[in-house]
């Protein structure tokens, strides 16, 4: 798909179902600096085919070759692309959802505040999997599950920032933290999934409990014991494929 400084590549899952489809624009995790479409190919195989709907899988530019706003210039002309030119792709434009994990669900929140700042009516959920909310690295999770829960360290929540964004000042810019936009009002309804012992943990809560005091209706479903990734540990992790079921069963509802 065209982008901003060049094509975007896409991945696009068709589910086994008749007519148009509703469609998910999904953004993989990775810090904004690892991941790509193969990366995370089973998670947009299991949502697609899980709530039958098109996924389209963004390719979107990383640092620190590409450092911020990339990553979210190209999820938004991802999102317009489909919105655009879903028709001629089997989707009904109508239903749309943005989604994505760690970092992607970060570009999902992202995407969500600037359609609505469009004027766009047609996301009908964000679907944020332990986002990124608040660059500033300051909640409580971080001193809790900073060490010893996985690869998704404190220490490389900081290295992961430091090649994503320019400065330290652009942890203020709710394009990289979405908690910091001037209002949260009239988004698209909401699901968060938290992982219990994950440095992100908290600030994921927070950005849900803003969410809802805007006046965004929201859904929260943290995991018990997991840590950051688990998502895509299926079918190792029962909570993983608990959590893939979750979310496409929301997705089902939301856009039907």
């Amino acid at each position: 798909m065209p982008g901003p400084d060049g094509d975007v590549p896409v991945r696009i899952y068709w589910p086994i179902a008749t007519g148009p489809r509703p469609a998910l624009i999904y953004c993989h995790g990775g810090g904004h600096v690892f991941g790509d479409l193969d990366t995370h190919d089973v998670i947009a195989r299991n949502l697609c085919g899980g709530a039958e709907v098109v996924v389209v899988a963004v390719d979107y530019r990383l640092a620190p070759e590409h450092k911020f706003p990339a990553a979210a210039e190209d999820a938004w002309a991802a999102y317009n692309w489909v919105r655009d030119t879903g028709a001629s792709l089997g989707v009904d434009i109508s239903r749309l959802a943005v989604g994505g994990d760690s970092a992607g669900g970060n570009l999902a929140a992202v995407v969500a505040i600037m359609a609505r700042d469009a004027g766009h009516t047609n996301i009908k959920l964000q679907v944020l999997i332990y986002p990124v909310t608040d660059y500033s690295l300051s909640s409580d999770s971080y001193n809790q599950f900073g060490e010893g829960y996985g690869v998704l360290t404190s220490g490389a929540m900081k290295w992961f920032s430091q090649h994503y964004l320019r400065s330290a000042e652009d942890a203020d810019d709710w394009r990289a933290s979405p908690i910091k936009a001037k209002s949260l009002a009239n988004l698209p309804p909401a699901f968060v999934v938290a992982a219990q012992c994950d440095v992100l943990c908290d600030e994921g809560a927070d950005y849900a409990e803003a969410l809802g005091a805007a006046g965004t209706k929201v859904e929260r479903k943290e995991y018990a014991g997991m840590i950051h990734g688990f998502f895509g540990m299926t079918p190792a992790i029962d909570d993983a494929v608990r959590a893939q079921s979750d979310v496409s069963n929301t997705l089902r509802s939301a856009l039907t």
